[in-house]
């Protein structure tokens, strides 16, 4: 009886224990309540009983341990393959808060500084105007990389609207992210041919900026963002299953994205066999261009909860992590997440991640927790105060249900101390 349960303990643990600091740890040796924490499975196991999702990963660390690892459903909805320890999900817009500190990197070497117009070394923005009234105004003040890093560099998207600009954003630049064989320089040489959308430093417009950083990274480190990002951030931190481009020998672990039709009904809309990740890929976008696992993205995350530290690496400073994470959105200005009529905005942002300005009103959380999430349903929070970290990973594009402020009313209310 003694051998069986110890088999089952190295059964339980073994997938948990996959890095020297990121052990698995009962949850009451760190203040949360294994029974709390167990509420979590049958929950996400409902969306995929009610065929609303195909597949759910969730993790929680605390105090640098891991007390929630767990998966629900399929990997690969065409295969029926399940989501693995190391499946690969497609995180977009995670993507900013990994390619940001690694700009972050080169400021602590003195390459440049917050407060450098953009076009100190991007030349295509020297001569950037604002459109203001169908009228083309000079700048306040040139665009800074600080800007850039905080969405308030006067770009956008081109999809939150349907101003002049916006339309210029759907002719001339949405096309690089669906084709992701061009490169960064076109990106920017082209970018800097469309007018900003609003005066540098007045508002918060999520935008295409990661990728201008990203270029901006090129040029001052003297290397392609992929290699760039590979050399300085990934290996150091043993983040082996982090790219723009799935290998061939690991496409059997990236599973299948969806979506739900016009009828309601959910569709793959795309599967690993013939994705865009699993081709070659020139255009590496800083802004939603990574595929990773849930370990990766911890091994990440950690590391910044720590101090910019993990297993004795150091990758930046805490002084750098510390000006990351406090809001960079001047007096007056929101990021206009989570906000509900009659509360006041408790959400800003910093230098790639959004951040928690109050405690939330509307759901369980903490004043200073950095956060962001991804296209495809995906999200990530670092709570400095509760020393914790949560991890969702789904594939689901325009996801229309709450699962997000769900998992994090979940794991909040199994915290005790």
């Amino acid at each position: 009886m003694k051998h069986l349960v110890s088999m089952v303990l190295l059964i339980v643990v073994a997938p948990l224990a996959m890095a020297a600091d990121l052990r698995q740890a009962r949850p009451e040796a760190v203040g949360m309540s294994s029974e709390r924490l167990d509420r979590i499975r049958p929950f996400m196991q409902q969306y995929i009983d009610d065929g609303k999702l195909v597949g759910i990963q969730t993790l929680v660390a605390r105090r640098g341990r891991i007390v929630h690892f767990e998966t629900v459903g399929d990997l690969d909805r065409n295969t029926g393959a399940p989501i693995e320890d190391d499946s690969l999900f497609r995180i977009y817009s995670m993507t900013k808060p990994v390619v940001t500190l690694a700009a972050m990197m080169l400021h602590e070497e003195g390459r440049f500084s917050l407060e450098d117009p953009i076009a100190k070394y991007l030349p295509a923005f020297r001569d950037v105007k604002v459109l203001e009234d169908g009228a083309l105004v000079d700048v306040d003040h040139p665009p800074t990389i600080r800007e850039l890093m905080s969405h308030s560099a006067g770009l956008t998207y081109g999809v939150f609207g349907n101003t002049d600009v916006d339309k210029m954003y759907r002719e001339k630049v949405s096309m690089f992210q669906r084709d992701r064989q061009t490169d960064l320089a076109e990106f920017v040489e082209t970018l800097g041919t469309v007018p900003l959308l609003y005066q540098p430093g007045t508002r918060w417009v999520y935008s295409v900026s990661v990728d201008v950083l990203g270029r901006l990274i090129e040029v001052v480190s003297g290397q392609p963002l992929d290699e760039f990002l590979d050399e300085r951030l990934f290996t150091p931190l043993g983040m082996d299953d982090t790219f723009f481009e799935v290998p061939a020998d690991k496409v059997d672990r990236f599973g299948t994205n969806h979506s739900l039709n016009r009828e309601g009904k959910l569709i793959v809309t795309d599967a690993p066999e013939t994705s865009q990740y699993t081709r070659p890929v020139t255009f590496f976008s800083g802004g939603g261009g990574l595929v990773s696992t849930t370990m990766d993205y911890l091994r990440f995350s950690q590391m910044m909860l720590n101090g910019g530290e993990l297993n004795g690496v150091r990758i930046v400073s805490p002084k750098t992590v510390e000006i990351m994470t406090i809001n960079h959105l001047a007096d007056g200005i929101t990021s206009g997440f989570g906000e509900r009529p009659g509360v006041a905005g408790t959400f800003g942002f910093g230098l790639g991640f959004g951040v928690a300005t109050e405690a939330p009103r509307t759901q369980l959380g903490s004043k200073g927790t950095y956060t962001w999430g991804g296209a495809a349903g995906t999200v990530f929070w670092i709570d400095p105060e509760e020393d914790l970290v949560a991890i969702l990973m789904v594939q689901m594009m325009r996801n229309p249900y709450p699962l997000r402020t769900e998992f994090s009313n979940l794991v909040y209310s199994a915290i005790e101390e």
